[in-house]
């Protein structure tokens, strides 16, 4: 009965970890939503595992709808960084494609605030 009971637990943690497979969106500076004073100088996300830096990218638009980052996104472990232009005040859109280390991928967007 005991070795039945390791295998449905070693079951089941395997199909946990599946499901926490892939690289979600942990946080991030500027924080999403968050309105800040003046336009940052780079936009860093935090990931939950870490990423591939050859499959993985951001993209931010400001409020004129251009792009404003400076080009390529840095991988470091579960974090990439884009540093950007200035772009004035208003919304800023932040759009992220991901693969984590273990070969899935995720994206997403979100925005944050530039002004008084």
């Amino acid at each position: 009965m005991r070795r039945s009971s390791l295998i449905i637990a070693l079951l089941l943690s395997f199909a946990t970890g599946k499901a926490d497979a892939h690289a979600f969106l942990d946080h991030a500076e500027p924080r999403v939503g968050n309105k800040v004073a003046s336009p940052p100088r780079e936009v860093t996300l935090y990931f939950t595992q870490k990423l591939e830096p050859a499959f993985s990218s951001v993209t931010v638009t400001g409020p004129s709808g251009q792009r404003v980052d400076a080009g390529r996104a840095r991988v470091n472990g579960s974090q990439i960084s884009v540093s950007l232009k200035g772009g004035g005040v208003g919304t800023y859109h932040v759009n992220w494609h991901v693969l984590s280390v273990d070969t899935h991928t995720t994206d997403g967007s979100f925005t944050f605030q530039v002004g008084p």
